[in-house]
């Protein structure tokens, strides 16, 4: 059974576990099916914050349950609330869970001491921000403490994901150069000299992950990222690629001149690069895509959504994320 089914990763996913062999339900809030789907996946329509429907929804049992709509503990609680009908889990979290070693998360990017300072790679077993119902990071950390301390009962594969592209994204960090590009703009500034680093991972290598994770239930946490983690630079040479464009970078050392200026989805002062050598170990994980290579999918998606409307109409969320892209 997967839990946001008609999103962007649970899209994916449930292509990958039919194909696999499983017998898929599929549940989102309007119960709807994608045309790539195999024959055989059954739908069923269910809100995700609403406990009954949910229980419903899953009725005798399932062998596995994926959630990719899951935040906080809350959550996690209606999960292992079911537990005795379902064998194992499969749960979407985030690098934004990680802390540096002086208390820095992605949550502490507006404090003094800035942006966290993470190891290259960083490995799972570096310590998680402080569970807490305030940011998007600390209700993640919240949702994987429940589910990890209750292993006993519902064996649980966390996977933190980093910056998610593919089609269906409601806030795809691609638009940033997408945009700019359909607009004709010849030049572009990015800060950070156009080095900063924030790991990718395609909807792709997700779905592969659960994939690997549904036939190998337990309870860990798992780094969930693309094999490449490409520069902002090179992000933007891939995408111009795909599109055709010829953009000259204005490259800028050090933080972004003025508001929005040079601050791209993935502008960060210190590198985001993840280990994956846990998931090749627990999980016989071998990647499957590397992010250029997914970038034609992306970028015809996102112009699609863009014919004959402004970018905050058809980005609504993206907009309010991240305010004016397009200076």
């Amino acid at each position: 059974m997967v839990i946001g089914a008609t999103g962007q990763i649970g899209r994916v996913a449930v292509g990958a576990l039919a194909r696999d062999g499983w017998q898929v339900t599929a549940v989102s809030r309007g119960g709807g099916r994608d045309a790539t789907w195999p024959d055989g996946v059954g739908t069923a329509r269910a809100d995700r914050e609403d406990g009954s429907a949910l229980a419903a929804v899953v009725g005798d049992g399932c062998d596995v349950l994926v959630d990719t709509v899951a935040f906080g503990p809350g959550h996690a609680r209606q999960l292992t609330g079911l537990a005795d009908r379902v064998g194992s889990a499969v749960v979407i979290s985030s690098v934004s869970v990680y802390e540096d070693d002086r208390g820095r998360g992605f949550d502490t990017q507006t404090r003094p001491d800035g942006f966290p300072r993470y190891p290259v790679p960083l490995p799972e077993s570096r310590r998680t921000v402080a569970p807490g119902p305030d940011t998007y990071s600390s209700r993640k950390a919240g949702l994987e403490r429940e589910l990890l301390a209750a292993a006993e009962v519902l064996p649980t594969t966390l996977l933190r994901a980093g910056a998610v592209h593919g089609p269906y994204c409601r806030t795809p960090r691609e638009l940033y150069f997408v945009k700019r590009n359909l607009d004709g703009r010849a030049r572009r500034v990015l800060a950070y000299g156009g080095g900063s680093r924030f790991h990718p991972v395609s909807v792709h290598t997700l779905a592969e992950l659960i994939r690997l994770a549904a036939v190998r239930p337990g309870s860990r946490a798992l780094n969930a990222v693309d094999p490449d983690a490409p520069t902002v630079a090179e992000i933007a040479g891939a995408i111009d690629a795909v599109m055709g464009a010829r953009v000259e970078n204005v490259l800028v050392d050090g933080p972004p001149p003025a508001p929005t200026v040079g601050d791209t989805p993935w502008t960060v002062p210190h590198p985001v690069v993840c280990d994956m050598r846990a998931a090749e170990r627990e999980l016989g994980y071998r990647p499957v895509v590397e992010y250029a290579r997914t970038l034609p999918e992306t970028v015809a998606w996102i112009e699609r959504r863009l014919r004959g409307r402004e970018w905050r109409e058809a980005y609504p969320k993206m907009a309010a994320s991240y305010g004016d892209l397009f200076d």
